[in-house]
């Protein structure tokens, strides 16, 4: 199918460009007769700039093949982040460049005052995020009673951001007669209530295909130990080499010290999060546009909207916190027909939350454990045969200088420095371990209610047995102990470290004065020594142990000093003897309490000292 004829400059346009076939989404707007509003949802990269573009087209320039002179707005577009609302506009500009359409962005972190110089100066087509929007709104400088179409781009995102209230306050200044397109990726109910509340009778399209996978995508799940997430990032990286790769976490924090890993590994690593200005954003996103940079390391808010090219891999080094992340994430790459590779970082921890975010997603992935440095290097050696052949036919000179070469060294020679010339610009692979965590037991089917008694409930399984209250733990030496200060507190997060194990496979420990022995599960001790030996240190030594005995247990604690025993009850002692119990020493030269007469005025009997008030009642003193 080619695209049908919708106006003779946009049609020259799209030629120019190599469209020849339009994708669903802009097929399905394309047949939409008229100037009907249009409710459409479609995946992110399918296409839709362009399908909005040439649908209000015919509103905006209905018979004319030109624009008149730039005044009031015409079309107003409204993205959720500035990078896509800078791409909105990117795109237009060259789908509207023979109409002479003037196109104004106006987006938070710009300078707001050379915006409003350019609404003043005239536009025909505005494209902005909700917030600028309506601080040019509030403050006059931009007029929409002229508007004849708006354009909600990925109103899903823009709800979850939280711009609901400011979407509602432009779309009530708009003309009530204007046309409103909306696009959305999913259509939830609160973007139904915003289309029945905003549009008119409005066409619904839906171009998504529900519990079906986004087709261009390969998911897949990497299984790891949880203090081996970042090695992990940097084996898929160099295993997949692919020209483009976003990798997802969650907190700035994690952005600067991922980035900051990668960039130390040789990596060409730029990050992205809500700290930076839009200075620095753009210089991001322009070392990835022109090649200076492989890799993006971004949080969620900040890859919003991000369409990067030759973008051929995602990662998410934290897991996403549900389905619809997942799929926003991964819709990064995959688009516009092109292959793309989402990959989920999984900590054995972290395995059944992975699980039901693949299952609610309706995914197909393929679970595997992280790429080995033996595989990544299997690939660099067919990489580099390949761009071996692939190389330009060599000049004269180049000719000149390898028949130098020849004559000082041999062909095998020449060929191995070259090799080993360009395998030094790759960054090291990782040695990982790789052991499926043990397979879940099924839970036993529950009998109905019917087949068993009020009071006959089934047995539940026993507890699992905390730490330190193993039953089947295998024992295993430090050649650490008390004498080189040996403390749980340190001792138990680098035995986790060094065995590829959690907290819980951990049991008893048991420190003595050259020695420290402690238990790890059964059924993870096998994976215990197998990484130890292969993550071997010169000042630490593990290996495997017998339990420690009776003796050697009471000898793990330092002997107590005995308690001073107290004094005996009876007898002599520093006080001489003491008295029975009950006895009373005799009432001896203490006079018995005499009570005092009362005060009488004018006796001078009983009066309170001097310096003291009395309170007795009695005639006033003269003078």
């Amino acid at each position: 199918m080619t695209f049908p004829a919708s106006h003779p400059a946009l049609d020259a346009a799209l030629v120019e460009r190599g469209y020849e076939t339009p994708t669903p989404v802009q097929a399905a707007v394309l047949e939409a007769a008229g100037d009907q509003d249009l409710l459409v949802s479609a995946q992110t990269g399918s296409g839709k700039t362009v399908a909005f573009g040439i649908a209000m087209a015919p509103t905006l320039l209905g018979e004319a093949e030109r624009f008149d002179r730039a005044d009031a707005p015409l079309a107003l577009i409204i993205a959720p982040t500035r990078e896509l609302a800078i791409q909105v506009q990117r795109e237009l500009a060259w789908l509207y460049g023979k109409t002479g359409a003037k196109i104004v962005s106006c987006v938070g972190g710009m300078d707001a005052r050379a915006e409003a110089r350019a609404l003043n100066f005239g536009a025909h087509i505005v494209v902005g995020t909700p917030g600028r929007l309506r601080d040019h709104l509030e403050r006059g400088n931009l007029e929409l009673t002229a508007i004849k179409a708006v354009v909600l781009d990925e109103a899903d995102e823009m709800l979850d951001l939280g711009f609901r209230e400011d979407l509602e306050f432009i779309l009530e200044a708009a003309p009530p007669e204007r046309r409103t397109l909306l696009f959305s990726a999913t259509i939830a109910r609160d973007i139904a209530v915003l289309a029945r509340k905003f549009q008119n009778d409005a066409l619904r399209i839906d171009t998504t295909t529900k519990d079906q996978p986004h087709g261009d995508i390969d998911y897949r799940a990497v299984r790891v130990a949880p203090n081996e997430v970042e090695h992990a990032v940097v084996n898929v990286l160099r295993y997949f080499e692919a020209p483009g790769a976003l990798v997802f976490c969650h907190t700035r924090e994690a952005v600067r010290h991922l980035q900051a890993s990668l960039k130390e590994r040789g990596f060409a690593v730029v990050g992205l999060s809500g700290e930076l200005s839009q200075r620095e954003r753009s210089d991001a996103l322009q070392a990835l546009r022109d090649g200076h940079a492989r890799v993006c390391v971004a949080t969620d808010v900040a890859a919003r909207g991000l369409d990067l090219p030759d973008l051929g891999l995602v990662i998410h080094a934290d897991l996403p916190q549900n389905k619809a992340t997942l799929l926003h994430r991964s819709g990064r790459t995959g688009r516009a027909g092109r292959k793309g590779t989402s990959v989920l970082i999984v900590p054995y921890t972290r395995r059944r939350k992975a699980e039901m975010l693949i299952s609610s997603a309706n995914l197909d992935a393929g679970w595997s454990g992280p790429p080995s440095a033996e595989a990544i290097r299997e690939r660099d050696q067919a990489r580099l045969m390949e761009q071996a052949v692939a190389f330009e036919a060599p000049s004269e000179a180049d000719m000149a200088l390898g028949r130098l070469l020849l004559e000082q060294k041999s062909a095998e020679e020449i060929a191995g420095a070259f090799m080993r010339l360009q395998r030094s610009g790759l960054p090291e692979p990782e040695e990982l371990y790789d052991a499926p965590p043990p397979a879940r037991g099924e839970r036993p089917a529950r009998q109905e209610r019917a087949d068993r008694g009020v009071y006959d409930r089934p047995e539940r399984a026993p507890r699992e047995p905390r730490m330190g209250a193993m039953t089947d733990g295998i024992w295993f030496r430090l050649n650490v102990g008390r004498q080189k200060n040996a403390d749980p507190k340190w001792i138990l997060p680098m035995i986790c470290r060094l065995g590829h194990v959690t907290k819980k496979d951990v049991g008893s420990i048991r420190i003595f004065d050259s020695e420290t022995r402690f238990e790890i599960g059964a059924e993870a001790s096998v994976r215990f020594a197998e990484a130890v030996r292969a993550t071997s240190r010169d000042d630490v030594k593990i290996e495997p142990s017998t339990a420690p005995g009776a003796a050697e247990d009471r000898s793990a604690r330092p002997p107590r000093s005995p308690a001073p025993r107290p004094a005996p009850r009876s007898g002599a002692g520093p006080g001489g003897p003491r008295k029975p119990f009950g006895e009373k020493k005799p009432f001896e030269g203490k006079k018995p309490y005499d009570k005092k007469p009362p005060f009488k005025a004018g006796s001078g009997k009983g009066a309170p000292p001097k310096g003291k008030a009395s309170f007795a009642k009695g005639p006033k003193r003269k003078g």
